[in-house]
């Protein structure tokens, strides 16, 4: 689905800004009640995420259909409302049909406009810190997300079912939702499919049926989550769930056909066990409540994403399992970027710099290059590109080497000017600090310093904040 101009956006923008979609009866504008902003404020995805309410839970149930790909869903979300709401949108993006929408238990308007706003005018207008829920009904084949600069997301099919790796944008291509990374929320889910097939999603089963030819299973996860984290995945997988030696659930999934080797499923299991115990040394207790991963066989997408507990390891063909480093990285990114994640989406190097230097520690610390020697390579590459800003990179360049290598050298940086002694303290109390929250990139250099007692703003200006190779 093609995504709409710019100006076309800032004229849905400025209708539903002023109110044209469904005027305000008159009582509800005598007492006060607008509506909620149509986005969350992200200058990068102006169409992400909306105002006025505070998502607190998503209760997602879908069945999933093997031979026609599509999904017979229901979501139910929990809010709180932070102004006096007139309506108020979600995020829902494609070409999922809604047969039902309800806020608490009453029938309420609602129309699909711009980029993908679902606009939602209920009942009665909605007090401020009163709780809501809304139930939407849908049905439907959800679509992928192709962008041209930032890849493939979305919900997914594979060759036996569906994997959903929703960064950044594609949560609202398989449920209804405030898209925003500074919304968090909890969610459990509850997925019907074929028998044979499994689904696995974040947080921990909870329960699994057999009724006639279908399966469900049900999933909780009870840790704050941002959307851009939620992964649902359908097929046929090996699953271990073992516990690691500091006694951590450790629930993994194989898909057969994205390995080779006959042993793939303990080896993953074992591995991810390995790492995430001593990532646990390097950045303190693990946030969530199990660990995990899933190696899937998805021919359009070929690359790893840190989905909150659980991160995808997506194969293009069949090979061999994740390597000990991207495991690391994967992993790495369940402090920094899962228990905290960035408030908008130009801070994302706090997430990809640390994951990405997670990978240099675990080389250093396993026999391999240090993290000097990576740093060093990276500084005399001619393939280094010095271009645009590591604290603002662009909507189009979140996922460039910016982000990942020259933030990860920007790490460097500061351990070498603080020491190893108080960089490694620091590193535990950063995600310590805002667990379950959001962080800025000013907020990360200002706990650094404090926690430093050093004035660091000449390597955050040189590092962070300029264009161009850094003198050292």
């Amino acid at each position: 689905m093609a995504r709409l101009t710019p100006r076309a956006l800032s004229i849905a923008a400025i209708v539903a800004a002023a109110g044209l979609l469904t005027p305000l009866s008159a009582a509800q504008a005598k007492t006060g009640f607008t509506p909620g902003a149509p986005g969350a404020g992200d200058p990068y995805f102006p169409d992400m995420g909306n105002g006025g309410y505070d998502a607190r839970h998503y209760s997602l149930s879908l069945s999933y259909d093997a031979g026609t790909k599509a999904i017979d869903a229901q979501a139910t979300i929990s809010a709180t409302a932070t102004q006096n709401l007139s309506r108020f949108d979600l995020d829902f993006l494609g070409p999922l049909k809604i047969s039902k929408l309800k806020v608490d238990g009453q029938p309420a308007k609602f129309e699909r406009t711009g980029a993908q706003e679902l606009v939602i005018t209920p009942p009665h207008g909605l007090h401020k810190g009163r709780s809501f829920t809304v139930d939407v009904a849908y049905s439907g084949v959800p679509q992928m997300i192709d962008d041209k600069a930032l890849g493939i997301s979305g919900w997914i099919q594979t060759h036996d079912g569906a994997v959903a790796l929703s960064q950044p944008f594609g949560s609202a291509t398989w449920y209804p939702v405030n898209d925003s990374t500074d919304d968090k929320a909890t969610y459990d889910f509850t997925i019907t499919v074929p028998k044979g097939l499994q689904a696995l999603a974040n947080g921990e089963p909870t329960g699994t049926h057999t009724h006639g030819s279908t399966t469900t299973y049900r999933w909780a996860d009870r840790q704050p989550t941002a959307s851009e984290l939620v992964m649902v995945a359908i097929g046929h997988f090996d699953v271990k769930d073992t516990r690691t030696p500091s006694g951590l659930r450790n629930i993994t999934a194989v898909d057969p056909t994205s390995v080779k080797s006959a042993t793939a499923s303990d080896d993953f299991n074992r591995a991810t066990s390995d790492v995430i115990e001593w990532e646990q040394k390097l950045y303190g207790r693990y946030p969530f409540g199990s660990v995990g991963g899933i190696n899937v066989l998805a021919p359009n997408v070929g690359y790893s994403l840190e989905t909150q507990g659980r991160p995808v390891y997506a194969r293009r063909s069949a090979g061999a399992l994740p390597s000990a480093d991207l495991l690391a990285h994967e992993l790495g990114h369940q402090w920094f970027g899962d228990a905290v994640t960035p408030a908008q989406w130009k801070h994302i190097w706090l997430n990809e710099g640390f994951a990405t230097y997670s990978e240099w520690l675990y080389s250093e610390q396993h026999g391999g290059q240090t993290a000097q020697q990576y740093f060093d390579q990276a500084y005399n590459s001619a393939d280094t590109d010095w271009t645009g800003k590591v604290a603002d990179p662009g909507r189009d360049h979140i996922f460039d080497d910016l982000t990942y290598t020259r933030a990860a050298m920007t790490i460097h940086q500061i351990r070498k000017a603080v020491g190893d002694k108080v960089f490694f303290q620091l590193i535990k109390a950063w995600p310590a600090e805002h667990r379950y929250g959001n962080a800025t990139t000013a907020q990360f250099i200002s706990f650094t310093e404090h926690f430093t007692h050093k004035n660091l703003d000449k390597l955050f200006k040189a590092w962070v904040y300029s264009e161009g190779k850094p003198a050292l």
